[in-house]
């Protein structure tokens, strides 16, 4: 496509959206569920030539020398198309809050006034690698009542062709519009260029993947964007604590997976627990290859120790070290004097995603949750939980360390918006 006609095909996508969004909104709960079962049987029902077509995608991908985690990334297995059935089968068997009324007080003029939640509207979604976020972002939008036009990576564009066919499949079953779910069938970037700047058709921006993504639509947009940049999250193990499970919870935050957001980044330690926990989980993460970038204190302990003083990956931490989201089997670590040292660095240093306490002490527990300026904030728990199904929020769209519109991991509650309502029996204003 050129220029022009980038230009004309994305304000075409703006505008079927937002016709389709008006449709979205006013449709039943019972209306949205078939729709969503009705998904979740098609793609049961089409796992062979999903993989035809997933195939193509693979094959390109191997051919331009894609890294091997980056094409297992790709992969749409019969148990990824199964886990996105069951991912829909389960929005539909949630409650529906579009609609409801909340907070309805009587005034003294004898107005009852509320909040009502509805759909946001219009959503963009711009996303890399893997196709079955066209499947997640589909059964959100549709449960929550909104229009969504969708922009895949170009490395799963025949992925995503099929997968959006199902969706308007699926909606033309139900009754409602296929153009409530599009998929951009281009892989010109400069489609991003415009959807991002079409305030008219679209309410909200939410970017899915790499930093330097996010980035590019955060500086360009002139749409509202749910975005979080980095994951620098952090366990602080606190005096007093249960040093048994800090290890256990420490461990699991940093090496469950490596590569997600909300895996561990930084460890911090107080002073008064430091020479029992610190020898404890250095052994831990020296047998799994972890690299520890310690302040001069945590490093005197560790090349102290017994289990660790020989481990070559413990190595004198810099202070861009305390900033880093490593996404890699590597670790900042550092000794603080109590909860008022841990709770100033996180906040210097964090990206205010999801940081950590394990602790004993109710009142060290309470002042972090109040004063940790992050997006979640969790008292001896893994901070790889900062997930939407989780949180019991049945799918996520993403993660946002905006304060706002939403904030922590975005499920159907967050793309929808609140107006006011006003229930009156003909009371005027004096």
């Amino acid at each position: 496509m050129n220029a022009l006609n980038i230009a004309e095909y994305a304000q075409t996508l703006g505008l079927q959206a937002k016709v389709a969004s008006a449709h979205m909104a006013r449709a039943s709960t019972a209306t949205k569920n078939i729709a969503l079962r009705s998904l979740a049987r098609l793609l049961r029902e089409s796992i062979a030539p999903l993989q035809i077509e997933n195939a193509k995608d693979l094959d390109r991908a191997r051919a331009a020398g894609l890294a091997a985690p980056m094409v297992d990334r790709l992969k749409l297995s019969p148990q990824t198309l199964e886990t996105c059935a069951q991912g829909c089968e389960q929005l539909a068997a949630m409650p529906d809050s579009i609609g409801e009324i909340i907070g309805l007080q009587q005034q003294p003029s004898g107005i009852r006034v509320g909040q009502m939640r509805v759909p946001i509207g219009v959503f963009g979604m711009i996303f890399e690698s893997r196709p079955n976020v066209t499947i997640e972002a589909a059964s959100l939008s549709i449960k929550s009542g909104n229009a969504c036009i969708l922009r895949g990576g170009s490395e799963a564009i025949e992925s995503n062709k099929a997968l959006a066919l199902l969706v308007q499949q699926a909606l033309t079953e139900a009754g409602l519009p296929a153009d409530a779910v599009q998929l951009v069938q281009t892989t010109d970037r400069e489609v991003v260029g415009q959807l991002i700047t079409m305030p008219q058709y679209v309410d909200v921006i939410i970017p899915r993947g790499g930093k330097s993504l996010i980035e590019r639509i955060s500086r360009d947009a002139k749409v509202p964007v749910i975005k979080h940049l980095d994951g620098n999250c952090h366990v602080y193990v606190d005096d007093p604590c249960d040093i048994a499970m800090a290890v256990t919870v420490a461990d699991n935050a940093k090496t469950q997976k490596y590569s997600p957001c909300n895996a561990a980044e930084g460890l911090l330690v107080a002073r008064g627990v430091a020479a029992e926990f610190l020898p404890l989980i250095g052994a831990v993460y020296a047998a799994k290859g972890v690299e520890m970038r310690c302040d001069p204190a945590a490093a005197q302990i560790l090349s102290a120790h017994a289990a660790t003083k020989d481990v070559a990956n413990i190595v004198a931490a810099s202070e861009q070290d305390w900033f880093e989201e490593y996404l890699a089997p590597v670790i900042s670590v550092k000794i603080v004097d109590g909860v008022d040292e841990a709770i100033a660095h996180i906040n210097k240093y964090s990206s205010h995603h999801t940081d950590a306490i394990l602790t004993r002490d109710h009142m060290h527990a309470q002042q972090f949750l109040r004063e940790v300026d992050s997006a979640s904030v969790m008292v001896n728990a893994s901070t790889r939980f900062a997930d939407g199904f989780e949180f019991g929020l049945g799918a996520e769209i993403g993660i946002s360390t905006d304060k706002f519109h939403a904030r922590g991991p975005v499920g159907l509650a967050g793309l929808t918006s609140l107006k006011y309502v006003v229930l009156g029996q003909g009371e005027v204003r004096g």
